[in-house]
């Protein structure tokens, strides 16, 4: 079903999953263009070992580019008005990883709906969690 209007937007209904491009050659290219290229942190796991990290990371801001995706791939006329994001743990570049969410409020005067967001590794761990407030049209 098209989430086109609040009206359309059910409680507890779960957007589709949705499993992004997390590779060495896609978090590289995103650190370069935001001027983050420099180190290996983003591009090399030799690098960001070296650093004292697990290996070469996805940047945050591209996880938070993931969940808005998922969220404008749910409904084309949201328009997101925050997004608030706890990261428990690196997520890697290279390794899998699905984001999930679910309608946890839903205001149907203002037109405004809060959605819980998760981003899970391959081994389920929850890596990065958070809330979205997200306004649609009311009629």
């Amino acid at each position: 079903m098209a989430i086109e209007t609040v009206h359309d937007v059910e409680f507890g209904a779960e957007l589709a999953p949705f499993a992004p491009d997390t590779s060495l050659e896609s978090t590289g290219a995103f650190a370069d263009a935001v001027g983050w290229g420099g180190g290996g942190r983003f591009k090399d796991h030799a690098a960001a070992r070296a650093e004292g990290l697990p290996g070469a990371l996805v940047p945050g801001i591209m996880a938070m580019g993931f969940l808005s995706s998922m969220i404008h791939r749910w409904s084309g006329s949201a328009h997101i008005e925050t997004i608030d994001t706890v990261f428990r743990a690196p997520l890697l570049a290279d390794e899998a990883c699905t984001l999930s969410a679910v309608v946890t409020d839903i205001d149907t005067d203002t037109g405004l709906v809060e959605i819980d967001l998760s981003v899970k590794n391959a081994a389920q761990e929850n890596r990065v969690f958070g809330t979205a407030r997200v306004r649609l049209p009311t009629g």
